[in-house]
């Protein structure tokens, strides 16, 4: 899935989107909910690594995050006042089974059956993700992804949030982003565990994708109706910085370990021989057993797609100080096993206050290819969005009118991708509220919402005002 063409946005045709568009907000469950010691909930991965000195930003933790756990009916009333009609939210796996393993703490359970009914109540889907990075720090204890076990003790968590809300919720996603999982967490260490070890990242990989085929069999299996199951994949655009052999050889190098390496298992029922060869230094892979494959490529009723930047690559050249601008931290470890000859390169234009480049050609390229590859299988935009340096006015307002471009200009090359034949169902807006940024603590803000962390007070941007237009009308202005 590698390209080297940036072509200019033609104006649409017409701005209206299909009928029954998803129209959505996503959250993380750690970056919100806070009430981290509340109701039976104990330590996850990540309670262990922002109280770890040093690793997030000014020491930032996500103990009380934006308090959504006690203020979750505001928030849903936020979100029907802002026009959406769904909801993609993630469950703290060691707040409603907090080792990991064996019965479920049924006030955590409630936290989730109240919030669900209150977001059907008001009209909207809820979107639900069993995990978005948070493992419960017992099961990191007993060597986390890693271990083929974790993947098993997943399997029965997505039993027991079955049994929960099966009845209340149709649409479930099995991982966040499992390339951050596995490669952040367990390769350059910038996110939890913080682990930097290429072979137990890859194993990590695996286990993620095993993990991820076990739940689907689970829910499949428990959800009355069967539910609508996806995996959300952080796929990467990748472009070579030149059309030489040895550029285009890098990208498919990050082709490989960044996207294939889910592709392939999870739709194609094999990891591609590339990847094998890439890393062969590192690992013979006989963690992989014989019935993996068909374990983890289930079929699956959606997939979803998140996009923020392209990724641009290059081949070392002779003498030159690798650059590592890949946009996922800084770190003297690779999150890139099998591709240490492989150089990143800023992308020219606008960058958002991550230093993200802005290019909404990617999020097409990126649903167009996909689509072509899958043509069966539904897409839905899971994150997109940006973090910007959001200034509180005298009135307390927050105009952002980049943020507005931002969406505005993603939107456009959803719209020209679905025009092209892609069959995208929804667009989920990362974020709905300013929160805990992972690694940047609350130094970064992406939400449509403002939270001011000190009266924890919420207040709409002028970007949520501008989607919700959007979200009711179904057309994007020119």
């Amino acid at each position: 899935m590698t390209t080297s063409e940036t072509r200019p946005l033609p104006a649409a045709r017409t701005r209206s989107f299909p009928p029954g568009f998803l129209w959505g907000a996503a959250t993380a469950a750690y970056q919100i909910e806070g009430a981290a010691r509340a109701d039976g909930r104990t330590p996850s991965i990540w309670d262990t690594f922002s109280h770890t000195p040093g690793k997030v930003f000014e020491g930032h933790t996500g103990d009380v995050a934006v308090d959504h756990y006690h203020r979750y009916r505001d928030d849903v009333r936020l979100m029907s006042e802002l026009g959406l009609n769904a909801y993609r939210f993630s469950v703290s796996w060691s707040r409603v089974q907090p080792t990991g393993r064996g019965p479920a703490v049924q006030k955590g359970l409630d936290f989730y059956r109240r919030l669900v009914d209150e977001l059907l109540a008001a009209g909207i889907e809820p979107a639900l993700t069993l995990y978005h990075w948070d493992l419960p720090q017992e099961l990191e204890d007993a060597g986390g992804w890693p271990e083929r076990a974790t993947a098993e003790r997943f399997a029965e968590y997505a039993i027991l949030l079955a049994g929960a809300l099966g009845d209340r919720v149709e649409r479930w996603t099995t991982l966040n982003e499992p390339w951050c999982s596995a490669f952040l967490g367990y390769g350059s260490g910038v996110h939890a565990p913080g682990r930097t070890d290429p072979v137990a990242a890859l194993r990590a990989a695996h286990h993620l994708n095993l993990g991820h085929g076990l739940a689907v069999d689970a829910l499949r299996a428990a959800l009355p109706s069967g539910g609508r199951l996806a995996a959300s994949l952080n796929l990467h655009e990748v472009r070579p910085l030149t059309p030489s052999d040895a550029d285009r050889e890098a990208a498919r190098r990050i082709d490989a370990v960044g996207n294939r390496i889910w592709l392939g298992p999870m739709l194609e029922g094999a990891y591609p021989e590339d990847l094998l060869t890439d890393t062969a230094h590192l690992t013979d892979w006989s963690f992989v057993r014989d019935g993996d494959a068909a374990a983890i490529g289930r079929p699956l009723d959606w997939l979803g797609i998140n996009y923020y930047a392209p990724t641009v690559v290059s081949a070392v050249r002779e003498g030159d100080t690798r650059p590592q601008d890949d946009g996922h931290g800084d770190s003297a470890h690779s999150p890139w096993p099998g591709a240490d000859d492989v150089a990143f390169h800023r992308a020219p234009g606008e960058r958002t206050a991550m230093g993200w480049p802005v290019d909404p050609n990617g999020l097409y390229d990126l649903l167009t290819r996909v689509s072509a590859r899958y043509p069966d299988l539904p897409l839905v935009v899971s994150e997109n969005g940006a973090a910007y340096e959001d200034v509180v006015g005298p009135d307390g307002s927050v105009d952002d009118p980049e943020r507005i471009a931002y969406v505005h200009g993603h939107l456009a090359a959803v719209h020209r991708a679905i025009a092209d034949g892609a069959d995208v169902r929804g667009y989920f807006l990362w974020s709905l509220l300013d929160n805990f940024e992972w690694a940047y603590g609350y130094a970064k803000r992406f939400g449509a919402v403002h939270v001011d962390y000190g009266t924890l007070e919420r207040t709409p941007k002028a970007s949520a005002r501008w989607y919700e237009q959007v979200a009711r009308s179904g057309e994007l202005p020119e």
